[in-house]
């Protein structure tokens, strides 16, 4: 059972919708590359933990802190004698591995991931002892892309490869595990501690002013749009979406780049750029947004 379920990072979200409205620093192109990357590898597992018919407690994407030290879980998945402790890795190519270290093309050195698995392992048997909970962990880096190849690893090392993959699930599906009120206590309040603000997000500064205008395309993010009637059509790919649909999800987007900001017809109509006219856009953000009324100035939540 799924206690918690995965959603898109914030961080990736907020670069998502800016890379389509302004120019990425080379840094901030290659945070959301990355991070892309991540979430897909993730999504992947996430479809071979649905094959488990065994008794069992699912959380993904956890954020805790214990100890003032704050730390993330890919996955955690509760038995009734053990929790596994699941790193995810999206990693493409050949690697290899030397003296405790983790080699990309022979010469780039990148961060060994049984680093932060360690780290993590330790905050969570903190965090365990905090909340009278006695159980056993049993952590692992899974590599999930099937173009991973690692050289040289060692054989005590609990690394999960792409070819390992559908072993370790037929082998996690195997426990003959019950479950009580006990471990779903303790998976509710884990997903209860979960800390919704990343304090690691790193995104670029950006304003209104310097974001493009308009409605970019949700399957190829282009900006050549055209609308006739109810609908709105891209004359890049062909995708067509309802004129409302695209409003609600510009109009979510500018909720998300600025939290701050009110949102008025007049801004809407600015921020969507190729509606033609106001009364249109009142009409969607009455229908779709809870309106408040502030000194006869009406915006929308």
């Amino acid at each position: 059972m799924i206690i918690k379920s995965r959603s898109e990072p914030n961080e990736l979200v907020i670069l998502k919708a800016l890379r389509n409205r302004m120019n990425l620093s080379k840094t901030d192109q290659q945070n959301y590359t990355s991070l892309k990357k991540g979430f897909e590898g993730e999504l992947l597992f996430d479809l071979l933990l649905e094959k488990l018919e065994c008794d069992c407690f699912v959380l993904n994407d956890l954020l805790l802190k214990t100890n003032n030290q704050t730390f993330q879980i890919d996955s955690l998945i509760i038995f009734s004698n053990v929790v596994y402790l699941l790193e995810i890795k999206n990693y493409s190519g050949n690697y290899r591995y030397k003296s405790e270290k983790l080699f990309q093309k022979e010469q780039t050195e990148i961060t060994n991931p049984l680093i932060q698995l360690y780290r993590t392992e330790s905050l969570l048997r903190q965090l365990f002892l905090k909340l009278n909970f006695n159980f056993s962990i049993q952590s692992s880096v899974i590599f999930i892309n099937p173009e991973f190849t690692l050289y040289q690893a060692p054989l005590d090392i609990p690394f999960i490869f792409p070819s390992q993959l559908n072993s370790f699930i037929k082998s996690v599906n195997s426990h003959q595990s019950k479950l009580n009120e006990q471990h779903k206590k303790l998976a509710e309040h884990l997903s209860s501690l979960h800390i919704e603000h990343n304090p690691y997000q790193h995104c670029p500064p950006y304003n209104y002013q310097q974001l493009r205008k308009g409605m970019p395309c949700p399957a190829c993010f282009s900006f050549s749009i055209t609308i006739t009637g109810k609908k709105c059509t891209c004359t890049s790919c062909g995708n067509t979406e309802l004129v409302e649909s695209a409003v609600v999800r510009n109009v979510k987007e500018f909720k998300l780049l600025f939290p701050d900001e009110k949102v008025t017809t007049s801004k809407m109509y600015e921020w969507c750029k190729i509606i033609e006219s106001r009364r249109r856009i009142l009409r969607i953000l009455k229908k779709n947004f809870k309106s408040i009324d502030t000194f006869r100035r009406i915006h929308f939540e």
